[in-house]
C-alpha cells in the first residue's frame, strides 16, 4: 500500500540513493548499490525537485510553471506516493 503524501511535506532522495543525469541514456537514473532505475521524464522532473526543501505544493507549482500544465498535483502525488513506497524519497 502506497503512502499518503502531504502536500505540506517536503520529499528528499533516501540516502541509499543517489539521483543523476545520464548523458549516454539520455534521462535521470536513480543509483543505488545494486544497481539502477532508469526513470521516465516525468519521474526524473519530479525527483530531482525533491531536494527536501522544497514542500509537495512548491514542487507541483514550480512544475506546472515550468511546463505550463495545470493540475499536475493528483499525478506529482500519486507518484510520490508510489516512489515513497519503494523507498526511493523520505
Amino acid at each position: 500500500m502506497n503512502a499518503v503524501v502531504r502536500i505540506e511535506s517536503a520529499p528528499a532522495i533516501a540516502p541509499l540513493y543517489r539521483l543523476q543525469y545520464e548523458a549516454v541514456q539520455e534521462n535521470w537514473v536513480l543509483l543505488y548499490p545494486e544497481g539502477m532505475v532508469k526513470l521516465n521524464g516525468p519521474a526524473g522532473e519530479i525527483l530531482r525537485r525533491c531536494d527536501g526543501q522544497l514542500t509537495v505544493q512548491q514542487l507541483v507549482s514550480d512544475l506546472e510553471r515550468s511546463f505550463g500544465e495545470s493540475d499536475l498535483g493528483g499525478d506529482v502525488c500519486d507518484f510520490l506516493s508510489d516512489a515513497y513506497g519503494r523507498g526511493w524519497i523520505i
